[in-house]
């Protein structure tokens, strides 16, 4: 019975969009699989690690009969790559197997039954529900991701904080050792919700959203997360958990401030890591009156060197970092001029951009 006649691209595409959250090993055989499901004029995708699910749809010309089943993803991913673009593909159910044909090719893929597909409940309760342009939001979240935690104990800081409040989304991701931090105005009113996102769910959406004027719809609940866009809908469970006050991290009164160009900072801290210690990654700022030293050395003695001029007028400092903190905002922010500010030796430093009036990030000292 065949399920669906269509161009190569057009399976790709979506069966592409949904694949990213589906690992290669499972306890669930099923997890490895996607669902796909053929309603009148369209197909959907749905992929699922159970914490996380992903819906892509298709539309097709002309009606057919409806039909649900599940068939291993990378493998079905990988047969439609391997076709040739301007391919016209047949899936066919034929005795719990779908047969694939393109041209001259044949492939027969093992399925398992629809019915045995887990699903994210839909969540109860009330919800802050919002729309913005796909590329504004991706744009937010370049700007912090890197700075969430990776496999913590403290599970909390594996994710991101999304704090939906006085028309303004705010979000913020910290490990501990720095802390970035991003808003945007909204342009409707919605109600306060204060959410962890996981790690992976932010991830696998910045990879999906278009840098395009085109709308995302936001859904917070207490328990779920649901972005859709594009044909796309990406559904996840939250984090449960009390993020730290974030509001307590970020210095507002530090003296000393240090402004100069992003890249001329960049390509020196990058020099600079080449001899620094491969464990600690620690660079020193020898801060004094219109000189930036930065300064890094390693267990066999070596030792490297970087002298800016640049406009300081604050007190005497000398400061260590890790410099992969530095270069991690460096690179992701992309800004012309940089500005720092210190308090003293012991104290945060925050790193902010006049390009980006609503960013900040806040980095820790570290003894070197």
């Amino acid at each position: 019975m065949v399920l669906v006649k269509a161009r190569r691209d057009q399976l790709l595409g979506p069966l592409s969009a949904v694949c990213g959250i589906i690992e290669r090993r499972h306890t669930l055989p099923i997890l490895s699989n996607v669902l796909i499901e053929r309603r009148a004029n369209a197909l959907t995708f749905l992929a699922t690690d159970i914490e996380m699910q992903i819906t892509a749809r298709t539309e097709l010309e002309g009606s057919g009969e409806a039909r649900a089943v599940t068939v291993g993803a990378r493998k079905l991913v990988d047969i439609l790559r391997a076709l040739p673009e301007d391919a016209e593909v047949t899936l066919q159910l034929q005795d719990k197997r779908m047969q694939i044909r393109a041209g001259k090719s044949r492939f027969a893929l093992q399925t398992l039954p629809a019915d045995d597909f887990p699903r994210l409940a839909a969540s109860a309760g009330g919800s802050a529900r919002f729309a913005l342009p796909q590329k504004a939001l991706r744009k937010l979240l370049g700007l912090v991701q890197y700075a969430m935690a990776q496999q913590d104990i403290r599970y909390y800081l594996n994710g991101l904080l999304v704090v939906v409040e006085d028309r303004q989304l705010r979000l913020v991701a910290t490990d501990g050792h720095r802390l970035a931090y991003a808003a945007l105005a909204l342009d409707e009113d919605v109600p306060r919700q204060e959410v962890i996102v996981p790690r992976k769910t932010v991830l696998e959406l910045a990879k999906l959203l278009a840098d395009a004027d085109d709308a995302v719809t936001v859904d917070i609940s207490a328990s779920q997360a649901a972005f859709s866009f594009g044909g796309v809908e990406l559904v996840s469970k939250l984090v449960d958990g009390k993020f730290p006050d974030f509001t307590r991290v970020i210095p507002t009164g530090h003296p000393n401030k240090l402004s100069l160009e992003r890249e001329t900072l960049r390509q020196a801290l990058l020099r600079a890591a080449i001899l620094s210690n491969e464990k600690f990654r620690g660079v020193r700022w020898v801060l004094a009156s219109d000189s930036l030293r930065i300064v890094s050395s390693n267990a066999e003695q070596e030792e490297a060197e970087e002298t800016l001029d640049v406009a300081y007028r604050g007190d005497a400092l000398d400061i260590g970092f890790n410099v992969n903190y530095l270069l991690d905002v460096l690179n992701n922010v992309a800004a012309a001029q940089v500005e720092c500010s210190f308090g003293d030796a012991a104290s945060s430093a925050l790193l902010c951009f006049p390009a980006e009036a609503e960013f900040k990030y806040v980095v820790m000292p570290m003894r070197i």
